[in-house]
């Protein structure tokens, strides 16, 4: 008998008071009951069969096995079963969600999320993404009249979820239910509320979740640095350090990252290789890869690239592709063509497969008017199979998330969308906006150029939510990709004319778009 055989043989299987012939399926029939069994009692009959016939276990069907058991006391055994096949679990539980939630009982998926976190079973971003779909489902489902009763575990793992995906409305629903629950002075709970306000661009809720915690963690403190840093509130995040350092609370490496990355938004490299050293000598902490990023990064954004360069070789740990990145990053924004030849060069070998450092690359020669070597990078991404990712951006409105990609002409609103545009057009005019077609990186006429521009997926989303959303709500976007040098300006005009917030997330910060001014200071 094979090990993997033996191992199930341990498994227990059913006592039965049939006769012998009812529990043994013929070979003409083994195959249809392998996917057919509908109680965990007929899965173990089945699974006996397997064993005393020596049968390939591999021809059970995990996907059924996980919803048989779902919601009973074999819910162990389905584990076991999942776990001897050698798939991956989280993949079997990850169908079983989506079945879930695609259902007309979406609630099911929620009622096995928490079964799941109960028996600490390993999740991933697809688990929370089938949760967050089951969620949308249920405009009722954490009122008194579901719970379930979810446990402190299953509120963070969905705040976290909401985190990843900016999902604010669903937080704040958590946030409500989490407190009408009791979990209002839960450390751990406050601690991700910060964070998911943070990622979802409400600094104000971020600083009144911190605020009104009765005691604070250093990861209360460091995600609240972080947060700063990362909003363009820079200066505040230096001053939430040093109070922090007054009450005698030791920060950590999570702490300084925060703090590098406030020195790198704001320009202010003395202050941060102060804190770089202070790492060390003032609180024994080994800068990780991190660290050394953030400060390659904050020395290349300031233009100082032959010291970042210098930094880079005489790191004592071999830099990441993140480090030669925000290398080559400050070579593009300070249009430094050698320098970022030789950063390629290690990014191809690092991480040959990243499409972000070719286009970095042909957007360095495009801009330097070098089109046949810019051609000749896109060239070689074809060759080696690398696809440019579009540009997208995303807006959530009343739960329904609507994607824009750039030039999207498809979005059953397109027409609105273009009308409002051209209304704004004519007013940002006014107010001195001038197309900025630097940032379209192709070889055509300029007026082809402009068209481009007009269609950059953040423009159409922000254009959507001034048509679908109330005056004076804020409007909340997620990007993918850089905001470009056009729609930065355009935005801030926008936000002045409309009289309206506008929040951009974009890969690497926030950019809070009021009043015709961006909390970034035009420094990212």
């Amino acid at each position: 008998m094979s090990q993997s055989l033996l191992s199930l043989s341990s498994l227990p299987v059913p006592e039965t008071h049939k006769s012998n012939a009812a529990l043994k399926p013929t070979s003409e029939t083994l195959g249809n009951d392998l996917y057919s069994f509908k109680t965990p009692f007929e899965l173990k009959q089945i699974h006996a069969h397997i064993i005393k016939t020596n049968t390939s276990p591999s021809l059970l069907s995990l996907s059924l096995v996980a919803s048989v058991c779902a919601f009973t006391p074999s819910f162990p055994y389905a584990r076991k079963l999942i776990q001897i096949s050698g798939k991956p679990e989280n993949v079997v539980w990850n169908s079983c969600l989506k079945d879930f939630a695609e259902s007309d009982r979406p609630i099911d998926a929620i009622r096995l999320f928490c079964r799941l976190c109960e028996y600490d079973v390993c999740l991933d971003a697809f688990t929370f993404s089938f949760l967050l779909k089951a969620c949308t489902k249920i405009s009722d489902g954490f009122d008194g009249r579901i719970k379930l009763h979810p446990n402190e575990v299953t509120v963070v793992a969905v705040l976290a979820a909401c985190a990843d995906i900016g999902a604010l409305d669903l937080g704040r629903r958590i946030h409500d239910f989490s407190n009408e629950s009791g979990f209002r002075t839960n450390i751990r709970i406050s601690n991700t509320l910060i964070d998911m306000y943070i990622k979802c661009g409400c600094l104000d809720s971020a600083r009144s979740v911190f605020n009104e915690m009765e005691q604070r963690t250093i990861v209360s403190w460091s995600a609240m640095i972080q947060g700063l840093a990362i909003n363009g509130n820079g200066e505040e995040a230096l001053n939430l350090f040093q109070e922090m350092i007054h009450l005698r609370i030791k920060p950590n490496g999570v702490t300084f990252i925060g703090l590098l990355h406030a020195c790198s938004h704001m320009g202010m490299v003395k202050e941060g290789q102060r804190f770089f050293a202070s790492m060390t000598k003032d609180y024994g902490i080994v800068p990780r890869i991190e660290h050394y990023g953030c400060m390659v990064d904050l020395l290349s954004r300031a233009g100082l690239l032959k010291k970042a360069r210098e930094f880079i070789t005489n790191m004592p740990i071999k830099p990441n592709g993140v480090v030669w990145g925000a290398f080559l990053g400050g070579c593009r924004v300070h249009k430094n063509i050698e320098m970022a030849e030789e950063a390629i060069e290690h990014l191809l070998e690092l991480d040959p497969l990243n499409d972000g450092y070719y286009v970095v690359l042909s957007n360095i020669y495009a801009e330097a008017k070098r089109w046949e070597d810019a051609a000749r990078v896109r060239k070689l991404m074809r060759e080696k199979g690398v696809k440019k990712t579009p540009g997208s951006s995303s807006i959530t409105i009343d739960g329904v998330t609507h994607e824009f990609v750039a030039g999207d002409e498809a979005h059953d609103q397109n027409k609105e969308i273009h009308q409002r545009w051209e209304k704004l057009l004519q007013e940002m005019k006014l107010r001195g906006y001038v197309p900025d077609t630097s940032v379209v990186l192709l070889d055509v006429e300029e007026s082809e150029k402009v068209r481009f521009l007009f269609r950059h997926s953040e423009k159409l989303a922000v254009v959507f939510g001034l048509i679908n959303t109330a005056d004076g709500t804020p409007i909340r976007i997620m990007k993918n990709l850089r905001v470009c040098e056009d729609c930065h300006e355009a935005l801030k005009i926008i936000s002045e004319i409309v009289d309206r917030e506008i929040v951009v997330r974009d890969r690497s910060r926030f950019h809070c778009f009021k009043n015709g001014m961006c909390s970034c200071k035009n420094y990212w």
